[in-house]
């Protein structure tokens, strides 16, 4: 039965309009509230710009509908505490030492992936997939009003996050880990950013039945003690020194939990930290991030960076800071906008890559959605990112993303 109907409505129309607009205190901290209301006008419409996401957004939501509960309990390997309810994984681009008969200790080819990585032994994907079906299921809710998607949205963060026989102890003490070198490494803590769309997905959820108000405080205690652990661990601290995507993600991380928890002390020093230290040395004159172009995959490296710079720039909005005008000598995030845009239905990508598809027009093209769609309504007065966005729409229909961020 759905509950505080009005005020759910209330607060979702209620939003920012742009960066340079102060925000009053809100549910969501990633989703921008006027920004669902005007993708649900869209649809109303039936835009074809639109269209072919939301059907996207409903075949996968009905897929996650059929899915059972997630936990990291039901993984075959254990990590080094013998404690299968701590997060395991390993590296993806780790492989076993040819030259050993035991292939220990691993060695690594940068952007060659280890499929091993990748399976249900560890946590790793688990840990996405259970992300990815609660976000399309509270998504899917909020489009539909059908509370078949939220209560399995529920479901689902009831066990990942409270009950006690199945749910993740607040840590990445074994992320990433190498065999026959480390048991984790702060590099693991990567992998629970897709927590950050998780936190808002059951603030979208909340006016429903699917989490009571005392689980829903569960939750938050959960990610009050990641957020514990990011701050005091000695993985925590070194992935917070990170000079690449790893650090960016390790900041939107500890801003979005903080705000979630209501620390804003806390996310307002690491958006500080943001404009000192990340801005300034990861993103240079011309928009380049350096340290993603020297990868084997640099297309998708420098998008996935500027995803994170992405998240950063929404919570200045929140705490007031100017994160998406922030810039020293030119190091701006609107600046590695550009530098991407540039590519985008226009020049040849000069990058060499492992994989020549992802250095195709079709590769860059599909990196570079979800930054032109942010970087559009970010800097509404630079009109190139608008283009190049809605020329994305057109050419790769059924972006979810584009719901989440539809042009004005």
């Amino acid at each position: 039965m759905i509950k505080r109907t009005l005020l759910c409505a209330a607060l979702l129309a209620a939003g920012l309009s742009g960066p340079a607009q102060a925000a009053s205190p809100s549910q969501f901290y990633t989703y921008d509230p006027a920004e669902l209301a005007l993708a649900k006008q869209k649809l109303a419409a039936r835009d074809p710009l639109y269209q072919p996401s939301y059907d996207k957004l409903i075949k996968e939501a009905d897929t996650a509908l059929t899915h059972k509960r997630y936990s990291v309990v039901d993984k075959t390997l254990a990590p080094a505490s013998g404690n299968k309810h701590d997060f395991f994984s390993f590296g993806p681009y780790w492989w076993p030492d040819p030259a050993k008969k035991d292939g220990l200790p691993y060695i690594r080819k940068d952007g060659l992936h280890n499929p091993a990585s990748s399976t249900d032994a560890t946590d790793s994907v688990r840990m996405g997939k259970f992300s990815h079906d609660v976000t399309v299921l509270a998504l899917a809710w909020y489009f539909t009003g059908e509370t078949k998607y939220a209560a399995k949205a529920g479901e689902l963060a009831r066990a990942w996050f409270l009950a006690p026989e199945t749910r993740m102890n607040p840590n990445l003490d074994y992320g990433q880990a190498l065999p026959g070198r480390v048991n984790g490494r702060g590099i693991g803590i990567i992998s629970s950013r897709s927590l950050i769309d998780v936190m808002d997905s059951l603030a979208l959820i909340q006016p429903t039945d699917a989490l009571s108000d005392a689980e829903n405080d569960g939750v938050r205690a959960w990610y009050r003690d990641y957020l514990n652990w990011l701050l005091t661990s000695r993985n925590g601290f070194e992935e917070s020194n990170a000079h690449n995507n790893h650090g960016t993600f390790y900041s939107a991380q500890v801003t979005a939990y903080a705000l979630y928890t209501g620390q804003q002390d806390i996310a307002r020093r690491e958006l500080e930290i943001t404009q000192i230290r990340r801005i300034a040395g990861q993103i240079d004159r011309e928009g380049k991030l350096i340290a993603e172009l020297e990868r084997t995959r640099p297309s998708g490296y420098v998008n996935f960076a500027l995803e994170a710079f992405g998240y950063l720039g929404r919570y200045g909005e929140l705490t007031g800071q100017k994160v998406w005008e922030h810039g020293e000598d030119a190091h701006s995030i609107a600046q590695g906008y550009r530098f991407v845009a540039r590519y985008v239905n226009g020049e040849k990508w000069p990058y060499p890559e492992i994989d020549p598809k992802e250095g195709s027009p079709d590769g860059v093209n599909k990196h570079a959605m979800h930054n032109m769609l942010a970087a559009a309504r970010a800097y509404p007065n630079e009109p190139v990112f608008a283009e190049k966005a809605r020329w994305l729409l057109e050419h790769y229909p059924g972006q979810v993303d584009a719901l989440l961020l539809p042009l004005k």
